[in-house]
């Protein structure tokens, strides 16, 4: 059994929404370290060119707003004038909004919902053409959502569209990966726990504090998301089928524990 080249990417084409900062750059960089040419897309170019170029040769940015379908349409149309195959898509790019239950506005719900949970459906149907041209049975192509934990159980913050979405985007996942599987291709999601991120303040800012509800008892650092997204994007991982890999310490399948925002 080779099991260095179980979590190879060599030759692989990715694209990772949300790729210029945070959970979406942490996978983005372990993708190239495994061999693989990667894609990454943000909403606000100069990011996503600074943290292609932080990356290397074998980064790409591809800015571009994917809250629209026609976002979506317009990055799969700019992977295509360089790519004739997606080996790999990790549909990263999300929002969170909080607001007390008489005040929570349509705009923090809609806003949350499109970005979570609408975009990864329509960017991977948008692509759907590179992804099968890249299928085969032997090497099937791979669709990574990223999820949370807050999709899975009840925090005590005030984020009703943001729970919500995750908890969607995680039956899209089981939905999406026994309609795909039969071209191919396979599809999982990733939910992370407790990362320090702009979406998650908490755990960057006040880490040894939220470290005490984790039965692990610290928060989650770049290479525990990243592996777990390479094991979902290689070989490794060819048969694991809608399935949503919790990465958080084991603070959903522990007894104890306190709450976090994730």
């Amino acid at each position: 059994m080779d099991i260095q080249n179980l979590f190879r990417l060599d030759a692989r084409v990715a694209l990772v929404t949300g790729g210029s900062r945070n959970i979406g750059a942490w996978i983005a960089e372990a993708f190239i370290a495994a061999g693989a040419k990667v894609y990454i897309s943000a909403r606000k170019a100069d990011a996503c060119f600074a943290m292609a170029e932080k990356l290397g040769p074998n980064c790409i940015a591809l800015p571009q707003d994917v809250s629209t379908v026609a976002g979506c349409k317009a990055l799969a149309a700019q992977l295509a004038e360089h790519e004739t195959k997606l080996d790999i898509l990790v549909n990263n790019a999300g929002a969170a909004w909080g607001a007390p239950f008489d005040e929570f506005p349509e705009s923090g719900w809609d806003k949350v919902m499109d970005l979570n949970v609408k975009s990864p459906f329509f960017l991977t149907q948008a692509l759907h053409g590179l992804l099968k041209a890249a299928a085969s049975h032997e090497h099937p192509a791979k669709v990574i959502n990223i999820t949370s934990i807050d999709g899975q159980r009840l925090n005590p913050w005030e984020h009703y569209s943001y729970q919500t979405s995750k908890a969607a985007l995680i039956m899209l996942t089981k939905k999406l990966a026994a309609h795909l599987i039969r071209e191919d291709i396979i599809v999982n999601s990733l939910a992370p726990g407790a990362f320090g991120s702009e979406m998650n303040k908490a755990a960057r800012d006040h880490a040894d504090t939220v470290a005490k509800g984790i039965p692990a008892r610290r928060v989650g650092r770049p290479e525990d998301i990243a592996m777990g997204a390479l094991y979902l994007a290689s070989r490794a991982g060819d048969y694991v089928i809608g399935h949503t890999l919790n990465v958080d310490g084991g603070l959903v399948s522990a007894e104890f524990g306190g709450s976090i925002d994730a």
